[in-house]
């Protein structure tokens, strides 16, 4: 099973995903779960957002894989829950690439669904989270459009193959999708 997560910044998806994925696993599964973190240390912030979501997790039996690129060059032990954490820092990191040059959109959006459907072959429960990236309408450079385009078409297409996708507003789970 496919679960998709999105929402706002700060909205409580993280921790929505981390209680879907322990509430839905049997007796075999317990403490055999699989972090995939995608964010990199670039500085303070993001280094104490990275040390809060170790908090978040700690003694819930997430064993942590750091991926900031190519999810499908990672060895994932089989018959686990993943989760994946989170579609947009992933696209961020897999579109500018290691040297900040920008990458082509359709090769990232290809290589991000190859990663994923990667990750769910060695699972039965996949838990991705995502950022809703597009519901303003502010006029942003050049390369962040192409960010925001690459985050809707990443974000449909997982949709699209998700058995259940959510959306957490304030804290709320609102379910969208449930196959």
């Amino acid at each position: 099973m496919i679960h998709l997560i999105t929402g706002g910044s700060a909205s409580g998806k993280s921790a929505y995903a981390e209680d879907w994925l322990l509430e839905a696993a049997d007796e075999a599964q317990k403490g055999a779960y699989i972090y995939v973190a995608t964010m990199l240390p670039y500085g303070r912030e993001t280094m104490a957002k990275i040390l809060r979501h170790r908090r978040l997790r700690e003694g819930k039996g997430f064993v942590t894989m750091e991926c900031p690129r190519n999810l499908a060059g990672t060895a994932i032990p089989g018959n686990r829950g993943v989760l994946l954490e989170c579609v947009s820092n992933l696209a961020a990191n897999e579109l500018y690439g290691q040297h900040g040059r920008i990458k082509d959109v359709k090769e990232t959006r290809d290589a991000i669904m190859e990663g994923i459907r990667h990750l769910a072959e060695y699972t039965d429960r996949l838990a991705i989270v995502t950022n809703e990236v597009n519901s303003d309408v502010n006029d942003y450079s050049k390369e962040t459009e192409e960010y925001r385009t690459l985050m809707g078409q990443v974000n449909q297409k997982i949709a699209d193959m998700a058995d259940m996708v959510t959306e957490v507003v304030y804290g709320i789970p609102v379910e969208i999708k449930r196959s």
